[in-house]
């Protein structure tokens, strides 16, 4: 007797609890964006699309990181604004404040080191076009970043660590 073929999934369980699971990230930043701040040791390692719909950064910020990015909000950030679909934050780049808006949607890894506390997510698709100026993603992986200057913030990929 034959099998049935598995259902179709019209319910799209895997975006539902995909969606549930950024509403941790959306809950852990608005905890950290309280007064007092993270609480002991947590710190955030968030990586996004940088090309994904929404993704607001300066131009110099997107084209060195043309495919993705991590950030660190440990000891220096600013202004961090957690809204219902995305958030806004200031990090210092070389020195200079830059803010940044990133949709929970374009967010592909929260990872909390304090607790080895990480959540993965699929790639949301691409912008329609990428902003203008910017150069196509380079086919290889890009080399680590330089160590960054005491006092400064530094942005670790964290592809290294990525099962391949």
């Amino acid at each position: 007797m034959a099998q049935d073929p598995p259902a179709q999934d019209l319910m799209h369980y895997e975006a539902m609890a995909q969606d549930a699971l950024r509403g941790v990230v959306k809950a852990a930043l608005k905890r950290a964006a309280a007064p007092e701040g993270l609480p002991g040791s947590h710190h955030f390692y968030i990586t996004f699309v940088t090309r994904a719909a929404g993704v607001s950064a300066p131009p110099d910020l997107l084209a060195k990181y043309p495919e993705e990015m991590t950030i660190v909000l440990q000891h220096q950030y600013w202004d961090l604004a957690p809204g219902e679909t995305f958030f806004s934050v200031t990090l210092q780049f070389g020195g200079q404040p830059k803010r940044l808006s990133i949709p929970y949607g374009a967010v592909t890894r929260f990872y909390d080191p304090s607790v080895q506390f990480l959540l993965q997510f699929e790639a949301p698709p691409l912008a329609d076009e990428p902003a203008k100026g910017l150069p196509a993603p380079a086919a290889e992986e890009a080399a680590p970043p330089a160590p960054a200057a005491e006092g400064e913030t530094k942005i670790v990929s964290l592809d290294q660590f990525r099962k391949k």
